[in-house]
């Protein structure tokens, strides 16, 4: 089954995945957990974000995805929303965004 297998090794050490290697979001989130991923904002992760700010998980690789296609086209599409809104706080800050393209 596609999607049964996050094959997500390469993120160990860069996000907080869960103990089947899926990428932990939001709420799934422990406050040890981000405090250990050095979470360094006021505000928690939003819905789909990861451990690290700014950094999004949509579909099958996200922990506690539903594994359907319609399912990850509409995470997707909450997490450019998302996207908008921490480039928006990067702005009212003043400070710039690392871009990361994987």
């Amino acid at each position: 089954m596609t999607g049964a297998q996050p094959h997500t090794r390469w993120l160990q050490g860069c996000v907080v995945l869960d103990d089947h290697g899926f990428v932990k979001t939001g709420p799934d989130l422990g406050k040890e957990q981000l405090a250990a991923a050095h979470w360094n904002l006021p505000r928690p992760p939003y819905l789909l974000e990861s451990s690290v700010p700014g950094v999004f998980a949509a579909g099958d690789v996200r922990a506690g995805s539903v594994k359907r296609i319609a399912s990850a086209v509409g995470d997707g599409s909450i997490c450019v929303q998302f996207v908008h809104r921490v480039l928006r706080e990067f702005a009212e800050a003043g400070t710039r965004p690392t871009i990361v393209a994987a």
